[in-house]
C-alpha cells in the first residue's frame, strides 16, 4: 500500500490516543490538544487506559466463547498488546483484520500483522464510512458464514450524527453471521455535560468530528442485539478484574452484544 503523508498541521485523534496512553507517535499539535483536554479533564489518561483494558477484556471473553475471526476498525497506532496477540494467546489460528485510515496507523501495520503461524492479520487501509470496502477486503481473510467480533472500540464518538453513525453499525453487521458480535465503547457528558462540551470542542476547533453520547443513545448502537451481563454500562462495571475493581465511575460506556 502506497504510504499518503503525515499531516503535522493539526492534531489527529489516533496520535492524542497514543500520547494520553504514554506512547511516542505523536507530535507538538497532539500533544497541545491533548494537555489542553487533559486540563479540564485530569482522568483523560486513565480514561483511555481503562478503554484498553476493556478491549483486551472484551476480545479474551470472545475468544474463550469459541470466536476465532474479529473485524477491528479504528484500530489506532499499535499498543502491546495489540488485540490480534490477546486473541491468538487464546486461540492460536485465530484470524484478525484491522481496518484504519490513518497514515501514521499505516506506517506501523507490520506490528499488526506479526500473526502466529497458525492464524492470520491482515490490514485494511479504509475508513469506517466506507462499510462496503472494508466488508469485500475482510472477506478474503475472514469466513462470513463463521461468527466474527466486530470491534468498534473508542470510535464511534469520532463519528457525528450527520454520518449516520447507527447506519454504518447496522451495515458492517448485517453480513456477518447470526452468532457474531459486536463490542463497542464510547465517551459520554453524563456525568460533567460543562467539560465534556468543552473538550468536544477543542476536537472540533482541531478539525476532529467528535461527539459525547449519552446511555441511551448508546445503547441504541444495540438495537435487535442480545447484550452480554453485566449489559451496557461504564467501563469500571463491566466484568473487572480483581486489580481493576474499585474506584469512581468515569466517562466511558461500553457494551459487548451477540447478533441473534
Amino acid at each position: 500500500m502506497p504510504l499518503r503523508e503525515i499531516d503535522t498541521s493539526r492534531p489527529h485523534p489516533a496520535r492524542m490516543y497514543d500520547y494520553y496512553l504514554g506512547g511516542k507517535d505523536s507530535y507538538d499539535v497532539d500533544r497541545e490538544a491533548a494537555e489542553r483536554i487533559l486540563s479540564l479533564h485530569p482522568d483523560g489518561r486513565r480514561l483511555a487506559l481503562l478503554n484498553r483494558n476493556f478491549m483486551h477484556r472484551a476480545a479474551r471473553l470472545l475468544a474463550e466463547r469459541g470466536v476465532r475471526q474479529f473485524l477491528d476498525i479504528g484500530t489506532g497506532i499499535p499498543t502491546k498488546p495489540n488485540l490480534h496477540q490477546v486473541v491468538q494467546g487464546v486461540v492460536r489460528d485465530a484470524r484478525i483484520v484491522y481496518v484504519d485510515n490513518d497514515p501514521i496507523v499505516l506506517r506501523h501495520a507490520e506490528a499488526l500483522l506479526r500473526s502466529t503461524p497458525e492464524g492470520q492479520t491482515k490490514y485494511i487501509d479504509a475508513d469506517v464510512r466506507e462499510p462496503q470496502k472494508i466488508i469485500e477486503e475482510a472477506r478474503k481473510v475472514l469466513d462470513f458464514d463463521q461468527p466474527v467480533a466486530l470491534s468498534m472500540v473508542a470510535l464511534l464518538h469520532f463519528i457525528p450524527d450527520g454520518d449516520n453513525p447507527y447506519g454504518l453499525v447496522r451495515d458492517l453487521l448485517a453480513p456477518l453471521c447470526p452468532g457474531s458480535y459486536v463490542m463497542l465503547s464510547h465517551v459520554t457528558g453524563d456525568f460533567d455535560p460543562r467539560a465534556w462540551e468543552k473538550i468536544i470542542s477543542i476536537y472540533r476547533e482541531s478539525g476532529i468530528s467528535a461527539q459525547a453520547r449519552s446511555l441511551g443513545e448508546f445503547t441504541r448502537f444495540f438495537g435487535g442485539l442480545e447484550v452480554l451481563d453485566p449489559g451496557v454500562s461504564v467501563a469500571t462495571q463491566w466484568r473487572p478484574e480483581p486489580e481493576q475493581e474499585g474506584g469512581r465511575d468515569l466517562a466511558l460506556y461500553v457494551g459487548v452484544a451477540q447478533k441473534p
